[in-house]
């Protein structure tokens, strides 16, 4: 249902401010707060999709207004840094911050976010997951190189179960909002009867996206990062990213299901 991707609830031990957290200073580097603020214009239109698919009546101002409260910027990105910072524990963010900070490093977070930004357009999108059609199961080097970067980092399975799990609190947030009456395992069921489209979805975005952003790079920087990532530090730094941003999307969704169902009852009534 809604679409992640960390290149994407604990409290956190810091005994300094939030703002001066190292963990923050690498998500700075990361183009974190960029990122969340792409994400949430990507939430205010599948807002509207889903009026339009779900709530009686479609869109109304109240329902923008709902849409606005609950893709809350500065809650999202609070979620990502605590959950991150929690997750990322003592691991070591010095070698991540020098290659984050870097020339090249802050060349890869700039091409992410374009593309990022530019896959929000139906056209472009559209394109580049031709374009990785096309080399699909070719001896594409450029694609090999993504596709262990891609293998590295787990990046369609850790995105796969993060769409999953937003979907599943989704349709929580509409039974406990009282729209529907679904079992856990009913839910459940329901949920992972999508998962082999959902997989074919993701990988083809993923693979689509990555290779978009990283065609500009110089020979041999995907394969410079794929390394970093096999580190310890960088491990750690995966895993953060899908923790926050997985916590994230799962508030998001679970607050849809609610808000979905309170516009189907107040129909009712």
């Amino acid at each position: 249902m809604l679409k992640m991707i960390a290149t994407g609830a604990a409290v956190i031990a810091w005994s300094l401010p939030v703002w001066a957290s190292p963990t923050n200073d690498l998500l700075d580097a990361l183009g974190v707060p960029q990122i969340v603020t792409i994400m949430r214009e990507e939430g205010i239109e599948y807002g509207e999709t889903l009026a339009g698919d779900m709530v009686p009546g479609g869109s109304s101002a109240g329902w923008t207004a709902t849409v606005n409260r609950i893709y809350d910027e500065e809650r999202m990105l609070a979620t990502v840094q605590d959950v991150f910072a929690a997750e990322f524990g003592d691991a070591d963010p010095a070698t991540l911050l020098e290659f984050f900070t870097s020339e090249t490093g802050q060349q890869i977070v700039s091409l992410e976010l374009s593309a990022r930004t530019a896959m929000r357009e139906d056209e472009i999108e559209d394109a580049a997951r031709a374009a990785f059609n096309d080399l699909d199961g070719t001896a594409s080097e450029p694609l090999a190189a993504i596709a262990e970067f891609v293998d590295t980092n787990d990046l369609v399975e850790a995105n796969l179960v993060g769409a999953l799990n937003a979907n599943y609190m989704f349709y929580l947030g509409l039974v406990d909002g009282g729209a529907l009456r679904m079992s856990e395992s009913e839910i459940l069921t329901e949920v992972w009867s999508s998962e082999e489209e959902t997989r074919a979805d993701t990988r083809e975005w993923v693979f689509a996206f990555l290779l978009m952003a990283y065609r500009p790079l110089a020979d041999g920087v995907v394969e410079d990062y794929t390394e970093l990532s096999r580190t310890d530090a960088g491990r750690a730094l995966n895993r953060a990213l899908f923790a926050g941003f997985n916590k994230m999307y799962d508030d998001i969704s679970y607050a849809l299901g609610m808000a979905v169902a309170r516009e189907m009852q107040v129909q009712e009534l």
